[in-house]
């Protein structure tokens, strides 16, 4: 049975975006490994205490995750 784990900086994500990422995860492993194991998709969401993560050794806290997601990407 598939096993996806994501760890995540505490307070970033919503419950329902939590719930989203696990729908999605699950429907792409499904799309590559079969429909079959759908039901037996794990996807485990684990929030990491925000200033315990870090980047190129700086910690990352939940608004500096968003200040990223806001950001507009060079093409």
């Amino acid at each position: 049975m598939p096993l996806v784990q994501i760890g995540d900086v505490g307070d970033y994500l919503t419950l329902d975006q939590k719930q989203e990422l696990i729908r999605r995860v699950t429907d792409a492993v499904v799309a590559v490994e079969g429909e079959g194991l759908h039901g037996v998709t794990w996807v485990t969401i684990a929030d990491i205490q925000p200033g315990a993560w870090g980047v190129g050794g700086t910690p990352v806290a939940a608004d500096d995750l968003r200040a990223m997601a806001a950001a507009p990407t060079s093409a």
